[in-house]
């Protein structure tokens, strides 16, 4: 089930926070419920992914996107995602969460997420390609930046995120089914 009552917690706290650069980092605190869990009794890898929303979506409304998504009446699909495990996060832990933009390119937004422990140890790292859509599919970076009233150019694409979108440009689509 989706985590809605978290969902609007993460709004309503982050509704006065301080607005954001396109590439600025927002860090969010979470805790690892029950029902997070999987039978190992640590966070279930697609509830990790399902989490993950809880930072990228008030990173977008602390950078101003939200608002130019309702009034343009754009939505936002992830269009890939690639993420490394290293560390359990167990029942009960306190992790947080960091989301930031790393780069665009013409069509898509790379994000970066990763969840850290009070530790600090690094628990899980994503990489996702974001795309902004309307009726007619996806909205190109440049207009998107546009709506927003703001001039940026994109960071330099790290080169592991280019060998990334590389590797996702040669793999077949759609799969063979075979």
């Amino acid at each position: 089930m989706y985590p809605v009552i978290r969902m609007l917690k993460e709004l309503a706290k982050n509704r006065n926070a301080e607005p954001l650069a396109l590439t600025g980092t927002h860090v969010s605190t979470h805790i690892c419920w029950p029902w997070d869990i999987d039978i190992w009794m640590e966070l279930n890898n697609g509830r990790t992914l399902t989490l993950l929303d809880l930072g990228r979506i008030p990173l977008a409304m602390r950078i101003g996107l939200i608002n130019v998504m309702r009034r343009e009446r754009w939505s936002m699909t992830m269009a890939g995602v690639s993420v490394r495990y290293r560390r359990r996060i167990k029942t009960f832990e306190r992790f947080e969460i960091r989301s930031r933009a790393v780069c665009w390119d013409d069509k898509f937004v790379y994000l970066e997420q990763s969840s850290w422990k009070k530790n600090g140890e690094c628990a899980n790292h994503a990489l996702y390609r974001a795309a902004l859509t309307d009726k007619n599919g996806i909205v190109s970076p440049a207009r998107v930046i546009d709506a927003m009233g703001i001039t940026a150019t994109s960071p330099e694409t790290p080169n592991w995120v280019q060998n990334w979108i590389d590797a996702e440009g040669s793999r077949p689509w759609p799969p063979m089914q075979d």
